[in-house]
C-alpha cells in the first residue's frame, strides 16, 4: 500500500511526501524577474508548511518574451545567485524545489507593444486574439538553446530539477496542437512533427545540463475543442517522452477559470471531475507509460487523494491555489486534520500587487 506521507522518489528526486506546489504565479518579481523579499517568504511558507516538492512560477528563457508581468527570469547568468539563495532557503525545511521554465507566446495580452511574440504559425490565440510569428527554423533554435541555457541555470542554481512548460496553450503546446500548428516543415503536419519542437528542447538540455538532471515535463489532457489536441495524442507524446528520457510529466488541462463548469463534461472518453479535475485523464497516463504522473487541479479534500493514491498509479498531487489561501495545508493534514481546503475558487487571487488570497490571507 503506497502513502502519501512516506519518502519516495518522483521523477529523479527524493521527497518526503507526494504532494507538490504545482507552478503558481506569483505576480512579484521585479520587471527584470529577479527575486524579491516577498517572494522568498512565500517560498519558505510553503517548505515550512510541509508541502513535499515546489514547482516555481514559470521563469520566461529570452529577456524579450514575458506573457505575464512579475514572472520570475531564467534568461540570463546573473539569476543564478539569488536562486540559490532560493533553493537553499526550501531545503533547509526539507522541501524539493524544481524550477518552471517557459515561452508564453500568444496566449498573453500583456505589453503587447511592438515586441516579437513566436507562434509556430501565424493563427489567432483562442482567447488572446493574439496573433503571433510564425517561427523560422532558426528561431526555433534560438528558443531551444534558451530552454537548455535556462536548465544549466537552474542546476547551477540549486534545483532539484526543472519542469518544461508544455501546456495551457503556450508556444510548446500551440506546436503540438493541429489547431496552431500549420506548418508544413518537419515540425508540422503529423504528431511526430509537432513533437519535434519539444523533443529538441529536450534533447538540448539533457545535452547542457546533463541527463542526471531531473527533466519533467507539463503537459494538458487535451485542448477540449474540435480540432485541438486529443487526448490519444497526448498518450503518444507521453509514450515518445518516456522513450527520450523525461523523468516525470504532470497532467493538466486548457481551462482555466472555467473547470468547476465543465465538471461532468465528456471529451474523448473521459470526464472531468468534482475531485480532481483531471483524475481520469492523469490516471490513463500512468497507465500508459512507466514515467511518475503528477496530477493537478480541483484537489478540495483529503480523502479523494488518499482514494486516487491507491486506485491508480499516479504519483504525485498538485495543489496551487489552494497553498495561496493556506501553505500549512499539507502539514495540517500529515497531523491528522482532514480538513477541506478553504480555497473557494473564486478566482480574486490575481490582484495589481501580487497573486494571493484576498479572502482567506489578506495582505496589508
Amino acid at each position: 500500500m503506497r502513502e502519501l506521507f512516506a519518502g519516495t522518489k518522483i521523477g529523479g528526486i527524493e521527497v518526503k511526501n507526494r504532494f507538490v506546489r504545482s507552478a503558481t504565479w506569483e505576480n512579484m518579481a521585479t520587471a527584470e524577474g529577479e527575486l524579491t523579499p516577498e517572494i522568498y517568504d512565500i517560498y519558505a511558507a510553503l517548505a515550512r508548511g510541509g508541502v513535499g516538492l515546489i514547482i516555481t512560477g514559470y521563469a520566461n528563457v529570452v529577456a524579450e518574451e514575458k506573457p505575464n508581468p512579475g514572472m520570475f527570469g531564467i534568461y540570463d547568468d546573473s539569476f543564478i545567485e539569488n536562486y540559490r539563495k532560493l533553493t537553499d532557503l526550501v531545503h533547509l525545511s526539507g522541501s524539493k524545489i524544481v524550477l518552471q521554465a517557459a515561452y508564453g507566446g500568444t496566449k498573453t495580452s500583456y505589453d503587447l507593444g511592438e515586441r516579437m511574440i513566436f507562434a509556430p504559425s501565424a493563427v489567432a490565440e483562442r482567447n488572446t486574439g493574439v496573433v503571433g510569428t510564425a517561427m523560422t527554423r532558426a528561431d526555433i533554435r534560438y528558443i531551444v538553446a534558451a530552454f537548455a541555457a535556462a536548465a544549466r541555470r537552474a542546476r547551477e542554481g540549486g534545483f532539484d530539477g526543472i519542469e518544461v512548460h508544455g501546456a495551457h496553450t503556450y508556444l510548446i503546446n500551440q506546436f503540438l496542437s493541429p489547431y496552431y500548428n500549420r506548418r508544413e516543415d518537419e515540425y508540422g503536419g503529423s504528431l511526430e512533427n509537432r513533437l519535434r519542437f519539444l523533443a529538441d528542447i529536450c534533447r538540448e538540455i539533457q545535452r547542457e545540463a546533463g541527463r542526471d538532471f531531473p527533466l519533467w515535463v507539463k503537459l494538458t489532457c487535451c485542448e477540449f475543442f474540435d480540432g485541438g489536441l486529443t487526448f490519444a495524442e497526448t498518450l503518444e507524446i507521453c509514450r515518445r517522452l518516456q522513450e527520450l528520457g523525461v523523468s516525470a510529466l504532470e497532467i493538466t488541462g486548457n481551462i482555466h477559470s472555467q473547470a468547476e463548469q465543465m465538471i461532468g463534461q465528456e471529451f474523448d472518453g473521459y470526464k472531468i471531475q468534482e475531485q480532481i479535475y483531471f483524475r481520469d485523464y492523469a490516471a490513463a497516463a500512468a497507465e500508459a507509460v512507466e514515467l511518475p504522473v503528477i496530477v493537478v487541479g480541483g484537489i478540495k479534500e483529503y480523502e479523494p487523494v488518499e482514494d486516487l493514491l491507491q486506485q491508480s498509479r499516479i504519483a504525485g498531487f498538485g495543489l496551487s491555489r489552494p497553498l495561496l489561501a493556506e501553505p500549512g495545508l499539507i502539514g495540517r493534514w500529515q497531523q491528522g486534520e482532514r480538513v477541506k481546503v478553504k480555497c473557494i475558487r473564486c478566482s480574486k487571487c490575481r490582484t495589481d500587487r501580487g497573486n494571493y488570497c484576498v479572502v482567506f490571507a489578506p495582505r496589508d
